[in-house]
């Protein structure tokens, strides 16, 4: 199985793109469009997604993207849950901002794991872009970490990090991951948008709540 996913599917400019680019390509636009719609099925075929990159990944030399990809199970799996059950009284998570204590603990977070993961990979691996291959692992998991948690801030943080990834990938010969990635920007503008107007209109239903006319004099 494994050797048919690493295996050539087609070829673009002498660039082979293996099975397991093509279906993580697929998987990953399909995920997105999900997420940007507030649907539980993302999480399944997100944690399907990441198995396929974690592959794609680590034959790249991109060992931390291809680590990130093994959290990510682990999140999709907690995220599942907690779409489901997060709410209140246990019910469905809605969409909310991000608190201003959690957005320091994030930038901290960030800045130490970036650090840390730039050292490993420049001094234990053959990585050829230790720096960017690090802040993309670190916003990645800030911004899945919000993605669980239905915060609407970290649709940002995922516009930032494809923004590093597209000229990433294609710096590396993953065309057509950084095109997947070119679409996930938009989707990312699209999910934003759309998490954001659910949220204000539950700010507005939550201001004015239902109750009987008033009546008249």
């Amino acid at each position: 199985m494994i050797d048919w996913l690493t295996g050539t599917a087609f070829s673009v400019a002498g660039t082979a793109t293996t099975w397991a680019e093509v279906l993580g390509f697929g998987t990953g636009v399909v995920n997105v469009w999900l997420v940007a719609r507030q649907h539980i099925a993302n999480w399944p075929i997100g944690i399907a997604n990441v198995l396929l990159l974690m592959l794609l990944f680590w034959t790249a030399g991109l060992y931390a993207d291809a680590g990130l990809q093994v959290v990510y199970v682990v999140l999709g799996a907690y995220g599942w849950w907690h779409w489901l059950f997060g709410g209140e009284r246990r019910s469905r998570l809605t969409v909310a901002r991000t608190g201003r204590r959690e957005w320091w603990g994030q930038a901290v977070a960030g800045v130490l794991l970036t650090a840390v993961l730039w050292v490993l990979l420049d001094r234990l691996t053959d990585s050829t872009v230790p720096l960017a291959d690090a802040v993309t692992t670190a916003l990645s998991l800030l911004a899945t970490y919000g993605q669980t948690r239905k915060l609407v801030e970290s649709w940002w943080l995922w516009i930032v990090a494809d923004l590093i990834y597209i000229p990433l990938y294609a710096y590396k010969g993953l065309w057509l991951t950084g095109g997947l990635y070119l679409i996930f920007l938009a989707l990312c503008v699209v999910g934003l948008r759309a998490w954001r107007a659910d949220l204000r209109l539950r700010s507005t239903a939550t201001a004015v709540p239902p109750g009987p006319a008033p009546v008249a004099a």
